[in-house]
Formats: C-alpha cells, sequence, structure tokens
C-alpha cells in the first residue's frame, strides 16, 4: 500500500473518508438508538428489561461498535502516511495515541457483553436474584462508558495533533485543522469532567460533543468529496525526496 499511496493517495484519502463517515454514522445508532433508547437512567430494573426484551438490538449495537474499532486501522494508517513528512515526531504520537484507543475501546466492548450474560438466565446467574443481576448489569453499563470516556482521552491528543498537522500541511483547508484541534479538546474537556466532575459532565453533555460532531462529519465529507491536496501533497513529498 505504501508504495501506491506514494504514486497517488487521493484514492485511499476518498476511501478512509467513507470509513470515517461509516465510523460516525455507527458511533451515533450505538449511541442514540442502541443505548440511548434501551438504557434507563437510575434505573437498573427497566433498563434490564429493556435489554432482555430487545437482546438483538443490544448485540447488534456491540458489533456495530466493534466494526468501528475495525475501520478505525486503515484509517490510522492512512494519516500516519500522509502526515509522516509533515512532522514525523508529532505523526508518530498521533498515531500511537489513536492505537491505544482504539485497542481500550475494544476490550472495553467486553463490558456489554456482561448484561447479555447476566440477564440470559445461565446457571451461574440463576442464584442471584433479578434485582442483583439488574444492579449488576447496569454497573457494567456504567463502567463502559466510563472506559469509553478514558479511551476517548487519548483519541483526544490525537485529534488535536492532526489538528496541527492538517493546518501546517495544507492538506485539507486549515479551518477543518481548527475543526479537528477544537474537537479534541471537547473531547477532553468531556472525558475529565466525566472523572473529575460527574455532575459538571452531566450539564456539559451532549453540548460540549457538538463541535465533536461537526468538526469530524466535515473532515469526512472533504476528505470524500475533494480529496487531499494533491499540489500540497506534491510539494511535502518533493521537498523530503
Amino acid at each position: 500500500m505504501n508504495s501506491a499511496f506514494e504514486r497517488s493517495p487521493q484514492f485511499y484519502v476518498r476511501l478512509s473518508g467513507v470509513f470515517y463517515l461509516a465510523i460516525i454514522v455507527l458511533g451515533l445508532f450505538g449511541e442514540l438508538m442502541v443505548r440511548g433508547s434501551l438504557v434507563v437512567p437510575l434505573d437498573a430494573a427497566a433498563t434490564a428489561q429493556n435489554i432482555m426484551a430487545s437482546s438483538s438490538l443490544w448485540r447488534l449495537g456491540i458489533v456495530g461498535d466493534l466494526s468501528m474499532q475495525l475501520l478505525d486501522i486503515p484509517i490510522i494508517v492512512l494519516f500516519y502516511l500522509l502526515f509522516k513528512r509533515v512532522n514525523a515526531g508529532l505523526n508518530l504520537a498521533a498515531t500511537f495515541f489513536n492505537l491505544i484507543q482504539t485497542a481500550m475501546l475494544v476490550a472495553n466492548k467486553l463490558l456489554l457483553v456482561i448484561p447479555l450474560l447476566l440477564l440470559g438466565g445461565g446457571t451461574a446467574a440463576s442464584v442471584f436474584s433479578s434485582e442483583q443481576l439488574a444492579a449488576w448489569s447496569y454497573l457494567a453499563i456504567g463502567l463502559h462508558s466510563y472506559g469509553f470516556g478514558i479511551g476517548l482521552i487519548f483519541f483526544a491528543l490525537a485529534c488535536l495533533l492532526r489538528g496541527y498537522l492538517i493546518i501546517k500541511s495544507g492538506f485539507f483547508p486549515a479551518f477543518i485543522g481548527v475543526m479537528l484541534a477544537l474537537a479534541g479538546l471537547c473531547y477532553l474537556i468531556n472525558s475529565l469532567a466525566l472523572l473529575l466532575a460527574p455532575a459538571l459532565a452531566s450539564l456539559l453533555f451532549p453540548w460540549v460533543l457538538m463541535p465533536v460532531l461537526v468538526g469530524e462529519l466535515t473532515l469526512s465529507l472533504w476528505m470524500i468529496v475533494k480529496g487531499v491536496n494533491i499540489e500540497k501533497w506534491q510539494l511535502f513529498k518533493g521537498s523530503t525526496s
């Protein structure tokens, strides 16, 4: 892929833009259509009933989330190849931050499997009351939210670095770099608030994440429709060849 990418990155940029857009759609599906509709705030019993009544939807949400992380890998590779001549150190740091986030979110999905195991009526769960099983399931879902927030700290740093790399390189318009950096800052604020001041986090959500949706959606659509600025790409390529 590296030699083909060096000759013409446009196809790979556009393909990664499609993957990026799919990640956004899958993320909204998991958060709004699945967990947003089945998890009842502060009501473990109702949440357990909803999950058991719509277990297929819950499982589909897990698969959708894992698909996001699978699609993340080619995008990480694309950004690494794209920005490696702009600033090798910052690009490598952004790549590692993104890989850490992806690995954490994959492992974090196991917490969403726990309610299925506890509420599914297995032998091990039969010795506990339905109230206990519902409470532990709700706890697992809450831990998943914290795990998701912790993983996004690393992605926030990747967004900040890539926003700078976009601005410096000119591969995409500077305003997209600013918007991606702002998205990273919003991710960071949301995650730190979740860990340090949960009451504040509940007040900020979901408004603090609106710039995230706008910034990442704009980047993905620009990658699909416009692709990379070939003149700027050739300029950086020629300066390091």
